[in-house]
């Protein structure tokens, strides 16, 4: 598959292992895994962050055959999800400090062709975002606001 903002073509991504089941060195209950979930989440972890805590620390392989449900979803029922998804969050963020870093720098021009392709990437995200009832679907990237959203 192609780049987005190049001609070049690129590696394809790596897959996980077809598995239809929890393995069998995993014993965690179900309970036990929503638990370090929220916990987690409690201290401000991000949803990528916690299953990198799950995987790393206590052997969880993947939350989503071991619960039933993914990280996002256990974090929306207890009222802890975020209301931007992770990606969109980090996209945003590196939109705001390229656009800080043009202010004190107005004349370079890789830098600002690079704050394009990223707020590309954003529109381009919350209308898919949008589509599938993820964001409102009044939302609209400003940057201004997003300004105010990172801290």
């Amino acid at each position: 598959m192609a780049r987005m903002h190049s001609k070049k073509k690129g590696k394809s991504g790596s897959t996980h292992p077809l598995r239809t089941s929890t393995p069998q060195w995993e014993d965690i209950s179900a309970d036990e895994v929503v638990n370090l979930i929220l916990d987690n989440a409690k201290k401000g972890h991000s949803p990528s962050m916690i299953g990198t805590i799950l995987r790393d620390q206590h052997g969880i392989a993947d939350v989503r055959l071991s619960t039933g449900k993914k990280i996002r979803q256990h974090l929306k029922e207890n009222d802890l999800a975020s209301e931007l998804p992770d990606d969109l969050m980090n996209l945003i963020t590196k939109a705001v400090l390229l656009r800080k870093h043009m202010e004190l720098h107005p004349k370079d021009k890789h830098s600002f062709r690079g704050l394009k392709l990223s707020e590309s990437k954003i529109r381009r995200l919350g209308k898919y975002y949008k589509r599938n009832g993820i964001l409102d679907p009044k939302w609209i990237y400003d940057p201004v606001k997003a300004r105010l959203l990172i801290k």
